[in-house]
């Protein structure tokens, strides 16, 4: 199997960015890690990057284990950056307040299996052959809203309490953390795409889609995404941070997306 990467984080309209993301790899695993970080004091940054870190840490840590990267184990690495961060914030007053959202994909090549972890907004896409195959489902008051059939999710983009979480890591009590429950078979031609709020607030899912078929290269399709959102975006818009991973053959993706990719 062959995996192309690529990353962008952006500061937006604002004067920090307070995201964070990385990818990390450890001979047939990959994994690529994205957090959303907010809090004052400079609580937001040092949040997203206090996850990321012990994200990689721990990978590291489960990898040299011989642990496989399945949802639930996801999920326990996500719950060790939950516990960094609530350390930071018990021993630095000032960031106290400190949270940041997350998402985590791990990806077994020699297997050809996928399984990700997800905490807050930030959120996970499967594109396949010009459809969303999967789509996490925010910890939010939105989310919860469409769940009870009070508001469409056409809707969420605009929505004016469309920021409001129900979880996010440095949570002490009622953290939830969502996570895969069965192995997910990759295919080639798979575009999968992790992004803070940020980012998916200005692109729809068709957007995203019709974007994938005229990219050669996954460093290009977050460019086109990246050209519409500042075309979309209001003025001090939020930073905005997205790593896409395609599955096999950069050049062959776009020949598969041809019916559907636009």
């Amino acid at each position: 199997m062959q995996l192309q990467t690529a990353s962008v984080s952006d500061v937006g309209g604002r004067t920090r960015n307070e995201d964070a993301l990385a990818t990390w790899r450890h001979a047939a695993l990959f994994a690529s890690v994205v957090a959303d970080g907010a809090g004052g004091h400079g609580g937001g940054d040092a949040a997203s990057r206090i996850a990321v870190d012990t994200v990689l840490a721990e990978l590291t840590r489960v990898a040299s284990a011989g642990v496989a990267l399945t949802g639930p184990n996801l999920l326990r690495v996500l719950l060790r950056a939950n516990d960094a961060i609530i350390d930071v914030q018990e021993r630095d007053r000032d960031l106290a307040q400190m949270r940041s959202t997350a998402v985590l994909l791990g990806i077994d090549e020699a297997a050809g299996i996928a399984a990700w972890a997800h905490c807050g907004d930030t959120r996970l896409y499967c594109f396949r052959r010009g459809a969303t195959v999967v789509q996490t489902q925010d910890h939010s008051l939105v989310q919860s809203m469409i769940d009870a059939n009070l508001l469409d999710s056409r809707d969420v983009r605009k929505h004016p309490r469309r920021n409001v979480l129900f979880s996010a890591l440095g949570t002490a009590d009622d953290l939830s953390i969502a996570a895969s429950d069965e192995p997910f078979p990759v295919a080639e031609g798979d575009a999968f795409l992790l992004c803070t709020d940020g980012f998916w607030e200005y692109l729809d899912e068709s957007v995203m889609i019709d974007a994938i078929g005229r990219a050669k290269t996954p460093a290009a399709w977050l460019d086109l995404m990246v050209a519409h959102l500042r075309a979309a975006a209001r003025p001090n818009h939020d930073n905005f941070s997205a790593s896409a991973v395609w599955i096999g053959d950069a050049s062959q993706t776009t020949v598969m997306w041809g019916d559907g990719g636009g």
